[in-house]
């Protein structure tokens, strides 16, 4: 007889199928549990499964079916022994951090993280004696001296890289860690597992806003931890239980629904931001495109072969600074001005005063992000149209 796991060996499969357990209803799609709590036969029943000798459903802040079953499929695709759900992709990356580290510890990160997570590190976790250290995405020396300083438990890199397509080597960060004791963490948002498997390549844990690409729709906010059994299944999973930043079994479902389609959405979405950013390299009012499909980005060959497709996000300087920024963004009429990615629909927005306004100019200067640049998630509209939208602003601006 084939076996569950032989017979969902495909990524797609697996996306549709991974995690499903049918009630006695005998249902095709995955129900929601929007209940609070759950009954027990017995309150010997009760007290095995609060002292954790018999695995069940006890109190939805921790354990949910509907949960439950995005956490295993997104498990499966990530390649990890265990996810933990989050309220949010912040939940997730604060989780990790507090369930695994503690005061005296330090973290070394990319200064090319998005702005929240930026804030997050900087503003919030020295409080609790966590110490971080940064460095540029790509300066693996510097990784190298980074790690080395006593009381390094974590490495911390998002590629990648939100909003400049920065991409890392994934096996060479791992090695680096791994000198060091420490655990790789890979923020896996902008690709997802349909596109690249950070686990697969020597990363400890990989974290997702399920807000962006594996709900693709821009209905529901969430994140998820994927890892080991030990880390993540217990000491991340405790951190959630006991602090409480779960996701809601209604945004679960949801996602579960985003990840049915994933692998397709994100071959669309890496075509047609192939397509609009071909066209920003020869626009004459466009000074530099970031997008690692070109041939001239400086990471084009590493995410060729790491990842199987160069993602959705495409970001573009003009000159004229934030003036000419404005303009390009106030004359669409089409894309939608908010800053949120990975929706159905095209999103532009202004880095420099949104998903980084909150950070300090001098980290907003080493992570890149000037006034004149545009960030474009580039969704599943016919990209022509998309093209057509973002001329109406760059037409009316001069040549760079």
């Amino acid at each position: 007889m084939t076996s569950d796991r032989e017979a969902m060996s495909g990524f797609d499969t697996r996306a549709v199928r991974a995690g499903q357990r049918r009630t006695d209803e005998q249902e095709n799609a995955e129900p929601i549990f929007p209940t609070s709590s759950f009954t027990f036969e017995s309150a010997a029943q009760a007290a095995a499964r609060f002292a954790g000798d018999e695995a069940g459903n006890i109190y939805s802040r921790f354990t949910n079916p509907t949960v439950r079953t995005f956490c295993q499929r997104l498990a499966a695709l990530e390649g990890g022994e265990a996810c933990v759900a989050t309220a949010s992709g912040m939940a997730a990356v604060l989780s990790t951090c507090l369930g695994l580290l503690r005061s005296g510890d330090r973290i070394v990160a990319s200064t090319a993280l998005f702005g929240t997570t930026l804030s997050l590190f900087q503003k919030f976790l020295p409080r609790y004696g966590i110490e971080v250290a940064w460095v540029p995405l790509t300066d693996y020396q510097a990784w190298e001296q980074a790690a080395a300083v006593p009381g390094t438990r974590m490495l911390f890199a998002e590629t990648p890289s939100n909003p400049l397509n920065e991409t890392a080597d994934i096996r060479r960060l791992a090695e680096v860690a791994h000198a060091a004791g420490a655990l790789l963490v890979i923020d896996n948002c902008l690709c997802t597992p349909a596109l690249q498997q950070p686990l697969a390549r020597g990363a400890d844990l990989v974290i997702h806003s399920a807000t962006k690409y594996l709900d693709g729709q821009g209905r529901c906010i969430g994140g998820a931890v994927v890892g080991d059994a030990q880390r993540v299944g217990e000491e991340i999973h405790g951190f959630v239980r006991t602090a409480g930043p779960c996701m809601s079994p209604f945004n679960a479902w949801v996602f579960l629904k985003g990840l049915e389609t994933l692998s397709l959405r994100m071959r669309a979405h890496c075509e047609h931001a192939g397509a609009v950013a071909q066209w920003l390299q020869d626009h004459p009012a466009v000074r530099k495109v970031y997008y690692a499909g070109l041939p001239d980005h400086p990471h084009h060959r590493l995410a060729a072969e790491q990842q199987s497709g160069f993602g959705g996000v495409v970001s573009f300087e003009v000159a004229g600074g934030r003036e000419a920024a404005w303009h390009v963004i106030d004359t669409t009429r089409m894309l939608s001005i908010t800053a949120n990615l990975g929706d159905a629909k095209s999103t532009i927005t202004h880095p420099a005063t949104t998903t980084h306004g909150s950070v300090t100019q001098e980290q907003r200067d080493a992570a890149g992000i000037g006034e004149g640049l545009i960030r474009v998630s580039v969704g599943l509209e016919d990209p022509e149209d998309v093209i057509r939208d973002l001329e109406r602003g760059l037409g009316t601006l001069g040549a760079t």
